[in-house]
């Protein structure tokens, strides 16, 4: 993730809660703040009042400050913990769910998508999946001393999520959750993972958007060895278009930074970064780049290994979705490595 033109403004007022509380954000909703061990240092969460008890969106990733936290929120909070929703299947949404799932008895509501992807993800150290996933990046130009470094690093799913819940309740596009008697609808969006869910409630006038739309920083839309000629970030433009119909007042709570109002002023400032970047990228193609080639002009900073992962993984799906417009080709060349340039007869952008 980087950071994005024109930042949403917090709503006024709105202060982030301090460790092991929840604070209000509207009627019936509360917003909770969890540490992460990364440059992006916290997730955001969220309690809805649903009767005599609460549904909590996300889980956090499993420190042990986070568990501590939990301690003390479930100590203080008026009412079990009755179901549990988790947008996706990032160790920082999905890290606590079996956690939360056995302190709580809450059952745990997901995509299918969501719930495979984050099972293969956690069992995929066993079948050798990180050299699979190497192996792509060699093929996109990472040199040997960045593979070695992946390499050794530490397995940040496996220690963000120290088990997933052996059984899920479904979501699916335009399911209704009555929670506290409104209805909140399921919205499912594509790029950033495989069916991510945010949740609307028009009623109340709120959108828990998730990754999907962040207020200063762009969401990662990124390209793995699963599906390497994906056009990732196809689908993810296509999933801020079908939020179009939302209005601009709504109250949006984004699972990094703080809540904002201006949903379709964001809209516009992400879909223009990201041509922004595809027009970047194509010049930078007039002669053969790999992904690795292009990180520099995408990100323009040193990355640690962490972040690595993810910005190969952006590149790559910049890089798909300007050949699958026809803007770029991409070639293997003799060393193995895949390289993309400027397509006969495009001029410069």
């Amino acid at each position: 993730m980087r950071l994005a033109p024109e930042r949403a403004e917090p709503v006024p007022g709105l202060e982030p809660p301090a460790p092991g509380t929840a604070v209000p954000v509207a009627e019936g909703v509360r917003w909770i703040r969890m540490p992460l061990p990364f440059a992006l240092n916290h997730v955001n969460l969220w309690l809805i009042e649903d009767g005599p008890g609460w549904t909590l969106v996300d889980t956090g990733y499993g420190l042990p400050a986070s568990l501590d936290h939990w301690d003390r929120l479930l100590a203080d909070l008026e009412g079990p913990v009755t179901r549990i929703l988790v947008t996706h299947g990032h160790p920082d949404h999905v890290g606590l769910a079996a956690w939360l799932q056995a302190r709580t008895g809450a059952p745990i509501h997901m995509t299918l998508g969501e719930y495979f992807g984050a099972q293969f993800f956690w069992r995929g150290l066993e079948r050798g999946w990180k050299e699979e996933a190497l192996e792509h990046f060699r093929r996109h130009g990472l040199g040997e001393e960045a593979l070695e470094a992946l390499r050794t690093s530490p397995d940040t799913y496996r220690a963000g999520v120290p088990d997933l819940p052996r059984t899920f309740e479904r979501l699916v596009e335009g399911d209704s959750l009555g929670l506290g008697g409104r209805t909140w609808t399921v919205r499912v969006g594509h790029g950033h993972s495989s069916e991510h869910a945010s949740f609307l409630c028009e009623a109340a006038g709120i959108l828990i958007s998730g990754d999907m739309v962040l207020p200063s920083i762009t969401t990662n839309i990124s390209v793995s060895a699963l599906a390497p000629g994906e056009d990732a970030l196809a689908r993810y433009l296509a999933s801020l278009r079908r939020l179009r119909d939302l209005p601009e007042d709504l109250l949006v709570l984004p699972s990094h930074g703080r809540p904002f109002r201006g949903l379709q002023a964001r809209l516009d400032a992400l879909e223009a970064h990201h041509a922004e970047r595809l027009r970047l990228l194509e010049a930078a193609c007039r002669e053969p780049r790999s992904a690795a080639d292009i990180l520099e002009a995408l990100f323009g900073r040193a990355l640690d290994s962490h972040q690595m992962v993810f910005a190969m993984g952006e590149a790559i799906a910049h890089l798909n979705h300007l050949e699958r417009q026809g803007r770029l080709r991409q070639t293997l060349q003799e060393d193995g490595i895949l390289r993309f340039q400027a397509a006969p007869g495009r001029s410069a952008p």
